[in-house]
């Protein structure tokens, strides 16, 4: 592969200054985050102020649980990143393309496997989840939906991460922002023109993740470089397929047992009735603008640090870590903060309900405020990734977070003295904290690792 840019969306990583490229990199991916927040936050608005309180618990309160039957795929989509990014920073144009297409029907394959099992398992988890009577009806009315747009999720997920991979953010921004609109003008059609409730704002929302598929799809095709899309070259590579297992199973399962811990924590807050539980959800909604904040950072140092390591340029993978650590810290402290601080107003948006409202504000005042512990653990995750090592992510969090989170909750969760909601919002920052710990140890061991292949490779 040619040193040079193919097109002035791509970047190298691998040279100049860190900071600034990764400000440029990770803004574009803050926006994105962001817009498709607020663009998915409309679902929610929509429903709290056109159909009433169970609509708005029935939509909010199933996010944990798509994320616990997406996030196994979504991992094998954080690997194609990992893969596009080391083979672009190692000019391999041959490997890059062979992970193209392997990543692209992959997407296909995995989209179509999540539909049938959304469609298939969406009254049982509710059920099993404790959702109250009056709400599972709906619950289970718009998963059904929600989850006949996965193939076009999938595709618009590796699509995207194989243009971040070669450094390019801005052009899934246009995407997003596009199919974003289109969300929410059928959310308002559907919903108060033709009454359709909740099946309103999934059917709105499964047409826009069609719309973000076909246009990640002709991005890719009309591509010079090696992440070109081809369809008659689509075909599963045996070595790049186990490349992105390798990578993103260990990926996924992290982020099913992230969406496990969040489930029975969904089902500890359903335990408290409606009210808590829209409460709660729009908590979390807007909670959500906030990690999607740091998240940018997150993928900025997954990337950066892919495309060095590819290119051997080991000692840059370093100052990215501190970079992305500065970097998320200020973004979690500033935000997390200015939302518990404004959460009253913020919460009147999706309810005017003064029970909800208060209801919100107690998760506000305990998560949003250390939000940022959650930032910094995942940048720790994301340099961990970008080097190849996604088992230790996966292992820490199983331990640091999921069955903490699980102990947490059957234990002083059960104590009749401590069986409030506050208990509960507790052990999010507790499990952050002791988490990041522990991966930090991780990462100074293979930062050991990493000083033997520099003298190696006398870089």
């Amino acid at each position: 592969m040619e040193s040079k840019k193919i097109n002035k969306f791509e970047m190298d990583m691998c040279s100049g200054p860190i900071l600034q490229k990764m400000l440029i990199y990770a803004v574009p991916l803050m926006f994105s985050g962001v817009l498709q927040l607020m663009f998915n936050a409309m679902d929610i608005v929509v429903v709290g102020k056109f159909s009433g309180d169970n609509s708005l618990a029935a939509v909010g309160s199933n996010s944990s649980i798509i994320g616990l039957l997406t996030n196994l795929f979504v991992g094998m989509s954080v690997a194609a990143n990992v893969l596009v990014a080391r083979f672009y920073g190692a000019k391999d144009r041959k490997a890059l393309t062979r992970t193209v297409h392997t990543s692209m029907l992959m997407s296909l394959i995995s989209g179509v496997i999540m539909t049938v099992i959304g469609i298939a398992g969406a009254e049982w988890v509710l059920r099993a989840m404790q959702t109250p009577d009056d709400v599972l009806p709906l619950g289970v009315l718009y998963l059904r939906i929600y989850f006949l747009g996965m193939p076009a999720t999938m595709i618009y997920n590796f699509g995207s991460a194989i243009l971040r991979g070669v450094g390019d953010t801005k052009r899934p921004l246009i995407y997003l922002t596009v199919a974003g609109v289109i969300n929410v003008v059928l959310n308002l059609v559907f919903v108060i023109v033709f009454k359709l409730d909740v099946a309103g704002v999934a059917i709105a929302t499964v047409i826009s993740q069609c719309v973000s598929a076909l246009m990640v799809v002709r991005c890719l095709m009309k591509e010079r470089s090696g992440i070109r899309l081809k369809l008659s070259n689509l075909r599963i590579e045996k070595s790049k397929l186990l490349l992105l297992i390798r990578i993103g199973l260990p990926a996924g399962f992290q982020g099913m047992l992230f969406s496990l811990s969040n489930v029975v924590i969904q089902s500890s807050v359903n335990s408290f009735g409606p009210t808590v539980m829209a409460g709660n959800a729009a908590a979390s909604n807007l909670e959500s603008f906030v990690y999607m904040a740091m998240n940018a950072f997150h993928q900025a140092t997954v990337t950066f640090t892919s495309q060095n390591y590819g290119a051997l340029n080991y000692k840059r993978i370093n100052k990215t870590l501190i970079c992305g650590e500065l970097c998320v810290t200020v973004v979690g402290i500033v935000f997390g903060n200015l939302l518990a601080g404004f959460g009253g107003t913020m919460l009147s948006i999706y309810t005017s309900s003064p029970e909800v409202i208060a209801a919100g504000m107690q998760r506000l005042n305990i998560i949003s405020r250390t939000y940022a512990l959650c930032g910094i653990m995942d940048v720790m995750v994301g340099s961990l990734r970008g080097i190849g090592y996604s088992v230790i992510p996966m292992i820490v969090s199983l331990i640091g977070v999921c069955v903490l989170r699980l102990v947490w909750i059957w234990s002083l969760f059960s104590i009749e003295s401590l069986h409030v909601i506050e208990t509960v919002y507790f052990s999010y920052p507790v499990s952050w904290l002791i988490t990041f710990l522990t991966l930090l140890c991780c990462f100074l061991a293979v930062r050991r690792n990493l000083d033997r292949r520099i003298k190696t490779h006398g870089i």
